[in-house]
């Protein structure tokens, strides 16, 4: 089950957003989802699907004479605008299609009846029948989907019929009737498009092999029937059947190019509720999804306050709760998928608490996880535009506890170092004030006392001259030093902090290879930052920043270096000289090119025969 990364939508309880619309549509990703549009009074007005959802949602705040009477109405009445990010167009017209016949909005017309996406089934009868069908009964047959357009699925069912004979004709083909001979053989029999089971021309046993073929297909493992067609292919080669076996050879093509399953609906699961929770340290989110008929019907992310003693299964309990009572949701499906157990299950009668380790309900917890994330980060993002000093004051003080500090790190310094082979040895220190880069005090240094590559050198210099220079003039030192590097690294820009005498003063880090690892001093053994939270981010974008600022120097020097070796070459030719052709012409290679008369007129007759003459002698062959 290849499950869609979904989505934003808030509780139907809390206040509307603050945000003004045009700050909630830049806050829209790119990708694709669903729209929901929603009035004063918290009530859906409008669904609608996008491949793109701030550039659909913008489109409808633009100012044009092409917008109907009825838009400009139901664009006056919009208050908030929610969310569901998916994986593909063809889920977000799935997932459209489900929230608007549960949710019914006002300005939606096309969906409101009662029909469905298109489903294979797999008839439960002694030999199957693979058919459409548009209804989900509980008779036991198979059933696969739903597609997203009706020619997907008939352009799958063609390839199945012609991949795997199977019989299409609606007969009753029951032991007794086929033993009875009341049948005969039809067209298709004779087109090679069905074996006979209905005159015994193919046993159930044979019949079961290919339906289980067709099965593979549907469920998306390939395997079989890849290695079914392949068999024939290769046969009917050496049988010298070459226009048989080119056919195969379209039909494996065919089946390297298809995917036609969703997971919006599952038809496996009917009705079901999942529920999952993200802890901060002042705040819990907890996630639900509704599933209903198979199909997504709602999901909603609810905030709890983090009491002094509150426990994961306490909050758990009380997000479900809060989900019965004061969601509008009516009872809970008789199964609930959860993380883990809540602290009592005495509340919820009639209820069935799951912990999937596997399979299709832990793909939905798993999504009902991501969901909870993705709403998590668009609050911070929310709370980062309106108040960015309450932002920055919640974000260091994480910083300072995952890091554990004993102080917030509001100004971070970070050092890399960057040579080739150890020519032009460089380094960066790239500095960072409550978790933002501040660009006007990025520092570049050339490495002047090391040959050859020696990183830990490098870094014992580079770390000297900033700290020492701070020293004399009596500026700020910083709340925390993180070097790009291992254990060599940090060892190395510990000892000059040692020997500076603020060790005690400026607490260190190093960063190795692996993103989520931090080394101490005097510390062999790596600390593991937790990859879901904000302080792995910020350290991440320092190091890439100091990283992408000594990445650059390193190339701009080298270049310099190798075009200003060439030019000093030529006798005659001084700094300034090569100062004004550079200046004029840019690249080496334009000089080269450039006329007598033009390079006369810029820097004189003498010169500028010198250097035709240099680069006209470098040309001659020897």
């Amino acid at each position: 089950m290849k499950i869609c990364y979904i989505c934003q939508e808030k509780s139907p309880m809390e206040p509307l957003t603050t945000l003004s619309l045009k700050e909630q549509v830049a806050l829209l990703p790119l990708s694709p989802g669903v729209y929901q549009f929603v009035d004063r009074t918290g009530t859906v007005i409008y669904v609608g699907k996008a491949k793109s959802l701030r550039k659909r949602v913008s489109s409808y705040f633009v100012q044009s004479k092409e917008h109907s009477a009825k838009v400009r109405v139901l664009v006056k009445q919009i208050v908030e605008i929610r969310h569901i990010v998916v994986e593909s167009e063809t889920d977000a017209l799935l997932l459209e299609n489900s929230l608007i016949k549960s949710l019914q909005p006002r300005y939606n017309i096309l969906l409101k009846d009662d029909k469905t996406y298109p489903w294979i089934v797999v008839r439960n009868e002694p030999f199957p029948r693979v058919q459409s069908t548009r209804r989900l009964l509980r008779d036991g047959s198979q059933y696969f989907g739903p597609y997203g357009s009706i020619s997907m699925q008939r352009s799958l069912l063609e390839f199945i019929r012609e991949v795997i004979p199977l019989r299409t004709c609606a007969l009753n083909l029951s032991q007794e009737a086929i033993a009875r001979g009341r049948y005969g053989v039809c067209l298709q029999y004779h087109l090679g498009n069905c074996k006979g089971p209905c005159v015994g021309g193919q046993s159930p046993e044979e019949y079961r092999a290919d339906i289980e073929l067709v099965t593979s297909i549907l469920k998306g493992d390939l395997r079989p029937v890849r290695r079914h067609l392949e068999r024939e292919m290769m046969q009917a080669a050496e049988a010298l059947k070459f226009e048989v076996a080119q056919r195969y050879k379209l039909r494996l093509d065919a089946l390297d190019n298809y995917s036609g399953k969703s997971v919006i609906v599952s038809a496996k699961i009917g009705d079901l509720d999942i529920f999952s929770l993200l802890l901060d340290e002042e705040t819990a989110y907890c996630n639900f999804v509704r599933l209903r008929h198979g199909s997504i019907v709602g999901v909603q992310t609810m905030r709890l306050s983090v009491g002094i003693e509150s426990s994961p299964e306490e909050l758990l309990t009380l997000g479900i709760q809060y989900a019965v009572e004061s969601l509008s949701q009516g009872e809970l499906a008789r199964e609930v998928v959860v993380p883990f157990l809540p602290s009592t299950t005495l509340l919820f009668d009639g209820v069935v608490f799951t912990v999937p380790k596997r399979g299709e309900k832990l793909e939905l917890l798993q999504f009902s996880e991501k969901s909870a994330r993705i709403y998590r980060a668009e609050q911070l993002k929310n709370l980062e535009i309106k108040n960015p000093d309450r932002h920055a004051d919640r974000l260091m003080a994480a910083m300072q506890r995952e890091l554990h500090l004993d102080r917030e790190p509001r100004h971070i310094e970070c050092f890399d170092n960057s040579n080739l082979q150890g020519t032009h040895p460089v380094a960066s220190c790239v500095v960072f004030r409550n978790g933002k880069p501040s660009r006007k005090e990025y520092r570049h240094f050339n490495i002047k006392t090391v040959e050859g590559p020696d990183d830990f050198a490098s870094m014992r210099e580079i770390v000297y001259r900033r700290y020492s220079r701070l020293l004399e003039e009596g500026a700020e030192l910083p709340d925390l030093v993180i070097v790009d590097g291992g254990k060599g690294q940090l060892s190395s820009a510990y000892q000059i902090l040692c020997e500076l005498g603020i060790a005690d003063r400026v607490p260190i880090v190093g960063l190795a290879k692996r993103i989520e690892e931090v080394f101490y001093p005097n510390d062999p053994m790596p600390y593991y930052l937790s990859r879901t939270g904000e302080p792995l981010k910020v350290v991440c974008h320092i190091r890439d920043e100091a990283h992408r600022f000594g990445i650059t120097f390193h190339r701009q020097k080298r270049s310099n270096d190798f075009i200003h070796s060439e030019l000093e070459l030529i006798e005659g030719v001084g700094v300034k000289t090569i100062s004004t052709l550079l200046k004029h012409f840019r690249t080496v290679s334009k000089v080269k090119a450039a006329p007598l008369e033009e390079l006369s007129a810029l820097i004189g007759p003498a010169r500028a025969k010198k250097v035709k003459c240099y680069f006209s002698e470098e040309n001659t062959p020897r």
